[in-house]
Order: structure tokens, then sequence, then C-alpha cells
């Protein structure tokens, strides 16, 4: 099994709903037993992720790696079997938040609705909570508030 040592991308888009992670020198390297190779993109240098379905679509994609004279050609969807990616791959889309710019997770105005809607459910918790309490003050400033929503 290949361990991932470091992977970073040098460059990451976001196109609709697919993130594009682009690779260099230095960026990405992995580990095979006790050596170490380094990402050389020569051949393949990025992933494509559907972010719907969080699914690596380039999976025909050949990744280089170079450790003097001696190189390691894998496709894609064998780094993605015989390696620890996943990990790494989901460590870099958290990171970036890249689910809360998508424009699938928000649209215009889905926030500020349920931001207001949160309020006043909280609004309507706080008055029963008055009426419970028996605290006529705070039910009253509290229905003034719900009122002027």
């Amino acid at each position: 099994m290949l361990h991932i040592q470091r992977m970073k991308p040098f460059y990451m888009s976001q196109e609709q709903s697919r993130v594009r992670l682009v690779f260099e020198y230095q960026y990405f390297t992995i580990k095979k037993g006790e050596e170490l190779f380094h990402f050389i993109p020569s051949e393949g240098k990025e992933i494509h992720i559907n972010l719907q379905n969080l699914q690596v679509e380039n999976l025909g994609e050949i990744f280089v790696f170079q450790k003097g004279s001696r190189f390691i050609r894998l496709p894609l969807y064998q780094l993605l079997l015989i390696s620890d990616i996943h990990t790494h791959l989901k460590d870099i889309l958290q990171g970036a938040d890249i689910m809360e710019s998508d424009p699938m997770f928000t649209e215009p105005g889905e926030v500020e609705a349920i931001i207001a809607e949160l309020e006043r459910t909280n609004l309507m918790n706080l008055i029963d909570r008055a009426l419970a309490e028996g605290d006529r003050d705070g039910f009253h400033r509290l229905a003034g508030q719900l009122n002027a929503q």
C-alpha cells in the first residue's frame, strides 16, 4: 500500500458542482515502503471531484512520481484503490469550505430565509417559556417583537 506523505493542491477552482485540484512539483509526495517519490506533472496533474456525490470524475488521469531515475506511473483510479488519498482529499475539501460556496447548497435568499425562520422559532420558544413561568412583562415584550417581524 502507498501512503500519501504530502498532498497540497497548487491551485483549486470550483466550476458549478465540480472542484478542480491542480498539482505541481513538491506539492504531492507518496511513500512506497521507506522510499519517498515526488510528483512530476509530466502527464496528469488534475483531480476533478463532483460535489453532488463526492466522486472523483477523471479516474483515467495518469499521475507520475519520481525518485532519482525511477518512476511510478499510476492511473488515478489505482491511486484511489491502493493509497490513503481519500483522507487527504476530504481534508482539502473541508479546509477550503467548498460546500458553503456551492450554488447547489445556497440559493439566493435561502440563507436569509433560514435565519429568519430560526429567529422566529427561537422567539416562539421564549414566549412559551415566559408563559410557563408566568412572566407577563417578558411575554408582552416578546410578543411585541414577534409582531414587529
